[in-house]
């Protein structure tokens, strides 16, 4: 049962724990030449490092947790076989993210102690498609591909030995759903509870790449009964507070919140983040003191200098103790909606409905999709709250 305590968990529920900074930038400061990454084909791939300098990640790894850092995110961030093709890397996958995971864990090891253990988290970003969009690139995977390419990059990552699975940066809530759905599918293949940790990245509208707010999130997230809810990525800390807030008004799970080191900007062709370790740190002591998070860490651009001056903040402080005001929730891909309207009642809507109205019945049949639309909008236009959608035909 992927529900199952786990050391990670118990102990998030003692105490704040602090995520390292940012993989890409550490490796960014190495200037490592195209051997390096295992030749020309390979340059720029860093998650390939795990097989080609293991040396130079497990010294990553030891740099974030010297200054205090309770978590190390394996070098996995693009290591899923969509993400990886153009590298010629698909076949490759299991073998890089065990690889990435056992050298993490052998770092994590050397530094834990009784007193204060240290975790591994491993890192699943983004496939690179959106699922949900029409356009023909972009949303030419769908659902079941997406969750068989996630459950084969968890099945990696829990073999080599991780703490926690954190699904990050996502754009695209449907390639959530799918990355839980994969992940489970795998926990429950090789039997091993793993927790799972969920960050959306929104940007500084509050809302996601394709137009989720953060209350569907949320609400998405909490009926797939993931173990800890965040953000990360995408901006600084001060357009991620009034998410924050909400998540930790709302949400009875731990919430965990990893920004860059403010909004990029451009130098000379290099991504610049311009704030300062100080600022960083100050930000998430409000976060962990004031509002209620439980995780903070760096996303791109945060460093072994911004993450030591964060440890000594919040090292050790217990989580508040957060009165969240829980109501049931729908949502959309979009919005969320409280069950309990005011004025009551909540409305359904029941005629786009095969088995309760001919006429739908009969659009369906002639596949008149623009039709059952027009007989939905008159349904929300009469004030329906929700809609029921039911297409089962028996004549096809």
């Amino acid at each position: 049962d992927p529900m199952t305590p786990s050391a990670f968990l118990e102990t998030l529920g003692e105490r704040i724990l602090v995520f390292d900074g940012a993989m890409g930038t550490s490796v960014q400061t190495r200037e490592l030449s195209a051997d390096d990454f295992g030749g020309p084909a390979l340059e720029g791939c860093n998650d390939y490092l795990v097989l080609s300098r293991p040396d130079v990640i497990r010294e990553i790894h030891a740099s974030f947790l010297e200054v205090g850092c309770d978590v190390i995110e394996t070098d996995t961030f693009r290591a899923n076989r969509l993400s990886l093709a153009e590298y010629g890397l698909q076949d490759r996958i299991l073998e890089m993210n065990r690889t990435a995971a056992r050298l993490a864990r052998e770092v994590a090891d050397d530094f834990s102690t009784p007193e204060r253990p240290r975790f591994v988290a491993g890192s699943i970003g983004p496939s690179g498609y959106l699922p949900s969009t029409s356009d023909p690139t972009l949303g030419s995977v769908g659902f079941d591909e997406l969750a068989d390419v996630f459950e084969e990059q968890a099945r990696g990552l829990v073999e080599g030995g991780v703490d926690v699975l954190i699904i990050e940066t996502t754009q695209d809530i449907l390639e959530l759903k799918a990355a839980v759905s994969g992940i489970r599918r795998g926990l429950r293949a090789l039997e091993a509870p793993c927790p799972i940790q969920a960050q959306v990245t929104l940007d500084t509208s509050g809302r996601m790449l394709l137009g989720t707010d953060i209350e569907a999130a949320l609400t998405i997230l909490e009926s797939l009964r993931v173990d800890v809810v965040g953000l990360n990525c995408s901006t600084g800390p001060e357009h991620m507070r009034q998410p924050i807030r909400y998540l930790c008004e709302r949400s009875t799970l731990p919430v965990s919140v990893i920004p860059n080191a403010g909004i990029p900007h451009n130098e000379g062709g290099v991504a610049v983040y311009g704030l300062t370790p100080e600022d960083l740190a100050e930000a998430h002591e409000e976060f962990v003191t004031r509002i209620g998070v439980s995780i903070v860490g760096g996303c791109c651009g945060t460093t072994p200098e911004h993450m030591v001056r964060i440890v000594d903040r919040v090292w050790g402080a217990e989580p508040l103790v957060r009165s969240v005001t829980h109501a049931p929730r729908a949502a959309s891909a979009m919005t969320a909606f409280d069950l309990a309207q005011l004025p009551a009642p909540t409305l359904i809507g029941e005629r786009v409905n095969t088995q309760g109205s001919r006429k739908v019945k009969e659009l369906l049949l002639e596949d008149r999709y623009d039709e059952v639309l027009e007989v939905a909008r008159e349904q929300v236009d009469g004030g329906a709250h929700l809609l029921d959608v039911c297409v089962a035909l028996t004549e096809r």
